[in-house]
């Protein structure tokens, strides 16, 4: 088959162009070069707010990241140099330990189709099934806003699975989201397998006769083993959680009997589990109540009856109303991040006696999270869906929190102001968050940061005027004396070397 003659013709997009380029005007061209369907996909799944779109990192780097987690995949780029070179650095500053294939291409062979056949046999040349299952590929802005069409490439390549995937930032608000691009497109590859005849089981083994329940969402290590202990009493065991570290665990996590989107935002997963005939719910077990109502949500879709879901209440809720009476917090905080769990870390500060005026999540208003947004909704807490940096701020400025948690940025201006602040992703999410040890794990945290807010005025004063106007710098204590004399002589040097390249010239 000639590839390049199946392609609609191309726009004229620079190859360096990046998502820089304009969102509406590489929009544009996406749909201009045959990419209408998908580009209106995404702004389905992944609806912006009043502004463009939140401010993170580049929207990629999630899909990467859920492809280089998984034993067995491989995962190819395909972008401008620059947007390659982000986002290998990024996902190797957060510890991924394998390669990160590319194709490099430049504006005469985006033009002509070349990228695609290149795209093609790179596919081709690494497909080998005693070291690979899959192969991702995943086209960033430019590739995407050319048309470049991976859909047209083989479904399987020497019985190597290839999942093509479009990622542009332009169409992918946050890096959280583009999880779900991949997740979900990894799911219905599998989902159609597990239609056409028996697949492999994951690695630890079908857990046989027990219904199972499919979390959706990164997690903390700790938490998986905290959820088994919640579940057992129903006679409900844990599947495979997505994203997934291995291919074969998708069978498992689509063999459940529920999907429970921790994380609100999985909008195509969420799709692939429904078209599979499985029950979503959402929220997540914090603290009192939303432990209690995830339990009862679980066990009413499972269908396990209501004596297994009152054996499972007391079983899980004494111990966290223990540690949260024997922990309360007597604080204001400001709430705002990117990774989708902001609304259940809030949840359960708030039922533990925090203040919580403002959250602030850069994800969307999904149904999954209703039942939080109504929890806070209802103590009197602002949430801000797709928040801006300066939503985040203005909150944190007008609230005055003993603690604000937020982005780096927001925690950088808090501790300017003498804020006490953490960062969302390191300090908040390295953590558990379900049942009695998130309880543990997050009033801990809390009633230690805040019990340092002295410790910040100290240093705000001691250093007071550092870093900023004429003390910008180090080893000057004012501005430093202007030098016209030398001006001059630099001048006059430059005129002579330009009469002396002139006279060797003629």
């Amino acid at each position: 088959m000639d590839h390049a003659s199946a392609r609609p013709e191309e726009p004229e997009i620079e190859a360096g162009g990046g998502c820089h380029g304009g969102r509406e005007r590489m929009l544009e061209a996406a749909k201009a070069a045959g990419k209408t369907d998908g580009m209106a996909q995404l702004m389905q799944d992944y609806p912006r707010g009043p502004h463009d779109q939140p401010q993170s990192m580049c929207p990629a780097f999630g899909s990467l990241r859920v492809g280089l987690r998984m034993r067995r995949v491989a995962t190819i780029l395909s972008g401008s140099a620059c947007c390659v070179y982000g986002l290998t650095f990024t996902s190797h500053f957060y510890g991924a330990r394998r390669s990160v294939g590319y194709v490099p291409f430049n504006s005469e062979s985006l033009v002509r189709g070349q990228l695609y056949e290149d795209i093609h046999d790179a596919v081709t040349s690494m497909a080998k099934p005693d070291e690979y299952d899959a192969i991702v590929i995943i086209n960033l802005c430019v590739p995407t806003a050319s048309g470049v069409p991976l859909d047209l490439l083989p479904r399987q390549i020497n019985g190597v699975r290839v999942i093509g995937i479009d990622v542009p930032g332009f169409g992918v608000p946050t890096h959280a989201e583009a999880k779900d691009v991949l997740t979900g497109a990894m799911l219905r590859y599998a989902r159609a397998e597990a239609e056409a005849g028996p697949v492999l089981a994951p690695r630890s083994g079908r857990i046989a006769e027990v219904p199972t329940v499919c979390p959706i969402g990164e997690m903390f290590p700790g938490d998986p083993p905290g959820l088994t202990a919640l579940l057992a009493p129903m006679g409900l065991a844990m599947a495979p959680a997505l994203p997934c570290r291995e291919w074969r665990d998708l069978y498992g996590a689509l063999d459940c009997a529920v999907a429970a989107a921790i994380h609100p935002f999985y909008t195509a997963t969420v799709r692939e589990f429904r078209e599979a005939g499985r029950k979503i719910i959402g929220s997540g077990p914090v603290g009192v109540s939303g432990t209690a109502a995830w339990l009862r949500a679980v066990g009413e879709a499972a269908g396990v009856g209501a004596a297994r879901i009152d054996a499972a209440l007391a079983a899980g809720l004494p111990a966290i109303r223990g540690i949260m009476a024997a922990n309360p917090i007597a604080a204001r905080l400001t709430i705002s991040g990117y990774e989708g769990s902001e609304l259940l870390v809030a949840r359960l500060l708030v039922e533990a006696g925090a203040e919580v005026p403002y959250v602030g999540t850069a994800c969307p208003r999904t149904e999954w999270c209703e039942p939080d947004r109504e929890f806070l909704a209802a103590r009197g807490v602002h949430v801000q869906y797709r928040a801006s940096l300066e939503q985040d701020l203005a909150a944190m400025r007008d609230v005055k929190p003993d603690l604000a948690i937020g982005t780096t940025p927001l925690v950088q201006k808090a501790k300017e102001a003498g804020i006490p602040a953490l960062y969302f992703t390191n300090m908040v999410s390295a953590r558990p968050l379900f049942g009695p040890a998130g309880v543990a794990a997050l009033t801990a945290l809390i009633r230690t940061q805040t019990a340092g807010a002295e410790r910040f005025s100290r240093m705000v004063s001691f250093f007071s005027g550092v870093g900023s106007g004429d003390n910008a710098g180090y080893g000057f204590g004012g501005v430093p004396a202007a030098h016209p004399a030398a001006k001059e002589r630099f001048r006059k040097q430059r005129e002579a070397r330009a009469r002396a390249a002139a006279a060797v010239g003629n």
